[in-house]
């Protein structure tokens, strides 16, 4: 039971239906915030106490502001499949190549400064940062322009490394973890677990604002 003096904590969530957005959900509501799942289909989640479904449009600055407003602070995972935008010509399970991300950040950007929200926690494929020789040019390229467009901006980010996810899993895996696994499930479960703890531990302590963070155990360098 909550306290009643307990704040209410209102978390934005664009990419639930993805692995690590399954993890987070599953976190979040263990620590009695609220979450708030921006989806094309709000029928795609079963209901739970204290999460909500939304649609908006990730690409678009006004939806985001519509979406995200009177929130704590929002989480957005930009290699999601089944990000929320409003096309019926673009197949809904895509997920977002470096060009569009950086569209949906600029969108995001300037629609959570509309609406006054300015904790940001931002997933992807950040590792890039790190390594000037990646192969992937075009999703450096991104990476960095993300990171300019951030930094030149008044929010208060945090840039996250996405962990390696896999299809299929649900909020119903990590709320009700169980020793009879399916075999290889364990260890991804707990990786993406741990990162989803640490996102929450960050919000609350507000933690790593402007800063780029990985959330990787010793043992798995």
């Amino acid at each position: 039971m909550k306290n009643a003096e307990t704040p209410v904590v209102k978390v934005v969530l664009y990419g639930a239906m993805s692995s690590l957005g399954s993890a987070l959900m599953a976190e979040l509501l263990r620590r009695q915030h609220e979450v708030i799942a921006i989806l094309d289909d709000l029928t795609a989640l079963a209901p739970r106490p204290r999460l909500r479904t939304k649609t908006g449009d990730l690409f678009d600055a006004e939806r985001v502001k519509q979406s995200v407003a009177g929130s704590s602070a929002v989480i957005c995972l930009l290699d999601a499949p089944g990000l929320p935008f409003n096309s019926e010509h673009v197949e809904k399970t895509i997920v977002p190549g470096p060009v569009e991300q950086v569209l949906a950040v600029d969108a995001l950007i300037d629609g959570m400064q509309a609406a006054n929200i300015s904790r940001l926690f931002l997933v992807g494929d950040f590792d890039v940062l790190d390594d000037p020789e990646a192969e992937d040019s075009l999703q450096r390229h991104a990476a960095e322009e993300i990171r300019e467009a951030l930094q030149s901006c008044p929010l208060h980010w945090t840039l996250v490394n996405e962990p390696r996810g896999v299809p299929g899993l649900t909020i119903e895996h990590f709320s009700q973890i169980s020793k009879s696994l399916e075999p290889g499930l364990a260890e991804p479960l707990e990786r993406l677990a741990r990162t989803a703890a640490g996102i929450a531990d960050e919000l609350r302590l507000n933690l790593h604002v402007g800063e780029h963070v990985d959330f990787v155990a010793a043992s798995d360098a």
